[in-house]
């Protein structure tokens, strides 16, 4: 049963973490694209629109990632080890960055492609602030991942 929960927990980490990790990545160019006047046709809003529902989307499939997780540190009798209680805490601090500042600050960026925000405003400042705030979320997945595969202290660790 380990090894499929083991098994589960990989899988969901790479599908719904991974999805995130790129479309996030990638969001910012195109919406910038779509609200500087470079999308004449509608192409750039409509990438922008898609990467956001893609990041929205596997937000909520995330959360296998640490239910799965925390089964298999159950099953595994690790639940107290220092790696994993780092780990879970980069993990919620990774899911907060996603849910308070990327994905609102998606949203507001297709406001403003769309022309459809109160103030108006330029893009870029937004949009900047939303690559570096994607870099910190992939970073700490880095890092959860590092912690995951070394597990300081673990006598089974590399």
């Amino acid at each position: 049963m380990t090894k499929v929960m083991l098994s589960l927990h990989v899988l969901a980490a790479i599908v719904a973490v991974g999805s995130i990790t790129v479309a996030a990545s990638v969001f910012p160019r195109y919406a910038l694209q779509a609200s500087g006047g470079e999308d004449p046709d509608g192409r750039a809003a409509a990438i922008a629109g898609l990467l956001h529902r893609i990041c929205r989307g596997y937000a909520v499939a995330g959360l296998a990632v640490p239910a799965f997780g925390f089964a298999t540190g159950a099953l595994l009798g690790v639940l107290t080890d220092a790696w994993l209680i780092a780990s879970l805490a980069l993990t919620v601090i990774a899911a907060a960055i996603l849910a308070v500042a990327i994905l609102p600050g998606q949203q507001r960026l297709l406001a403003l492609a769309e022309g459809g925000a109160a103030d108006g405003g330029d893009p870029r400042p937004v949009a900047t602030r939303l690559a570096m705030l994607t870099g910190i979320f992939n970073l700490l997945w880095a890092v959860v991942v590092v912690l995951m595969i070394v597990r300081p202290g673990s006598t089974t660790g590399a």
